[in-house]
């Protein structure tokens, strides 16, 4: 297929930038420079200032790390993302540096590899990871971390948020922010700590019961923070906080400073305190402004701990945000089924499903935004893990194949995350056995019992079993931590194969996380099922206490796809008395046609 005129210009201005790019290195006399996917803060999803691995290579996925050299220009990604990498890569001149498996880290390797001794590797030290740049220097690199070439070459960069902070408050934060404090600053001292510095903007946010609207999809702001024994300052950029606001904040001996003023505040840390950081959630830049005078400890924040243990306040609310989440999903899949039915509709493609769903959710209350960017893939685009469809050229969807649909949502009471697949049209029995594995894999993990304070990735092989059996597996984890109106992902527990079982991934009640098995037949079709799950208690033995899942997300599983043969008994049990609490809490929220395409959907097999 030949490319559009504004494939080609941008594929254009790509070259052009990488020039500019090569041209600051020679000024600067590096032999590379580096471009990782994070923010002085290490997020998930960046601010526009800081998608700068996006704009020199084209490549939209949330994960990857750009590396250029007078003669190469590559983004390192993993599986997730290789078959959008290489559409959007595509006459570039960026290269696709296919990441395997828990081999996160391979640019390291080949960095190492390629740069000759004495020549210098630039990257920005402001958002460089701590544990990253420490890979680095092991590996003999020698590193310049004072630059931002991207300042030089990106003449139109965009500068920081301004959207406003607000309180997150009662009834939702059962917790007020002086009592988290307290509990911070009791862990600090058990650890001997005098302060403590956090960048990670999900733990400022709930540490402080303040949300914002400076990232996409998640409801926090930019901001760094660093607690006393007595006090605590938390930096963020002029404006952003209103004079009412900053009073509160001040009762509780919280003052609010100027977002650049946060490594000063480092650095004037007295000699001989004690300074507990989080390695692996600051960047290399927070380090250094660090003086040496000052005893470190290094040790995963204690509120990272904190929000991901939800109370039994929290977990009722993000219940009650499941009907509402659910409700919306009923009135969409109602609407989708009718206009999928009819022969006279306008084409539907892959892009309005997003926006439809969207609208479905802003008629709910407490809805606020989106918690990710929906993933509607028809076929072979369902394949894809991360698909984004584009406003303009994406799929039709019309014929027959699966649609595969991963969305959530952002409400003041919870935030929710679910995939479900559809059939459109006739579908064959090899959709209906895939489909059929995955439900079976989602089951699985779904009815396992497990001991408090098992490791999180110990679970991972639970949901795969039943599609190892079958010779078949899948390229990522199966489930991930979510937050409570906060990030979509959250840790520290993760179900999955290449999260080391560390310590702190133990499993604690009050955790919600994700169940999201998968098949993925590249050119063919995608298939994901994925409900969110609270660990609450289960029982207590002489071997001591042992949680369980309940599943949260309320919303049908589409029986047209199963195979009924591949199922047992039990399986069968557990999908129509799932299906049974779906129609039960939902029913009551629904009306019309949404509640008939309820109870058609949750009848029993």
């Amino acid at each position: 297929m030949a490319q559009s005129g504004y494939d080609c210009a941008m594929k254009e201005s790509i070259r052009t930038r990488l020039e500019s790019m090569r041209a600051a290195m020679r000024r600067h006399e590096v032999a590379a420079c580096m471009v990782p996917s994070s923010d002085p803060h290490l997020s998930e999803y960046l601010p526009p200032r800081w998608q700068g691995r996006e704009w020199l290579s084209d490549f939209t996925g949330s994960v990857g790390t750009f590396i250029i050299t007078p003669d190469f220009a590559g983004v390192w990604t993993d599986g997730r993302y290789w078959t959008q990498a290489e559409t959007e890569l595509a006459g570039s001149g960026v290269q696709l540096m296919k990441i395997s498996s828990g081999a996160s880290t391979q640019y390291v390797d080949w960095l190492a590899e390629t740069l000759q001794p004495g020549q210098v590797l630039a990257v920005d030290g402001a958002v460089l990871g701590l544990s990253t740049a420490r890979l680095l220097q092991a590996r003999g690199i020698t590193l310049r971390t004072d630059l931002d070439l991207l300042d030089e070459v990106w003449s139109d960069r965009p500068g920081l948020p301004q959207a406003p902070v607000y309180e997150h408050e009662r009834p939702y934060a059962d917790k007020t922010r002086a009592a988290k404090l307290a509990v911070l600053r009791a862990e600090m001292a058990r650890q001997g700590a005098s302060h403590h510095v956090i960048s990670t903007l999900d733990d400022i946010a709930y540490l402080f019961n303040l949300r914002g609207s400076d990232v996409n999809y998640n409801p926090i702001f930019l901001a760094h923070a660093l607690v006393e024994r007595e006090r605590a300052m938390l930096f963020v950029a002029a404006g952003k906080i209103e004079p009412g606001l900053a009073g509160l904040l001040a009762a509780d001996n919280v003052f609010v400073e100027p977002y650049e003023e946060a490594a000063d505040a480092l650095a004037a840390i007295p000699s001989g305190s004690t300074l507990l950081l989080d390695p692996r959630r600051i960047t290399f830049g927070t380090r250094q402004a660090v003086p040496e005078s000052v005893a470190v400890i290094e040790a995963i924040n204690p509120t990272t701990f904190a929000k991901s243990r939800k109370t039994a306040h929290e977990a009722d609310y993000v219940r009650a945000t499941m009907v509402q989440d659910g409700a919306a999903l009923c009135e969409f899949f109602s609407w989708l089924e009718q206009t999928l039915a009819d022969p006279q509709r306008a084409p539907l493609d892959e892009y309005a499903i997003g926006q439809h769903l969207l609208q479905a959710r802003r008629r709910r209350p407490g809805f606020v935004s989106p918690s990710f960017g929906t993933i509607a893939g028809f076929r072979a685009n369902g394949a894809i893990m991360h698909y984004r469809a584009p406003a303009q050229g994406s799929a039709v969807i019309e014929g027959d194949g699966l649609l595969l649909i991963d969305s959530g949502g952002q409400y003041t009471g919870g935030t929710t995350d679910i995939t479900r697949v559809v059939p459109v049209g006739a579908i064959s029995q090899e959709h209906k056995r895939d489909f059929t594995l995955v439900l079976k894999a989602m089951m699985a993990l779904s009815v396992a019992q497990f001991p408090r304070g098992v490791k999180s990735p110990m679970l991972d092989a639970i949901a795969r079993a039943p599609l190892w059996a079958a010779g078949i597996d899948f390229g990522h984890g199966t489930g991930h931590g979510v937050g409570f109106f906060l990030n979509v992902h959250e840790g520290p527990q993760s179900i999955s194969p290449s999260t080391p079982p560390e310590p702190h991934t133990a499993m604690e009640p009050g955790m919600i996380t994700s169940n999201e098995p998968g098949i993925y037949r590249p050119g063919k079709w995608g298939i994901r099922i994925e409900n969110l799950v609270l660990n609450v208690p289960a029982a207590d033995s002489e071997f001591g206490e042992f949680l369980r899942f309940e599943t949260l997300t309320l919303c049908p599983i589409d029986t047209r796809c199963v195979d009924q043969s591949l199922l047992r008994e039990d399986e069968v049990r557990w999908l129509n008395d799932y299906h049974a609490t779906v129609r039960q809490r939902l029913r009551p929220h629904v009306s019309g046609a949404a509640l008939r395409w309820l109870e058609q959907r949750t009848e029993a097999l």
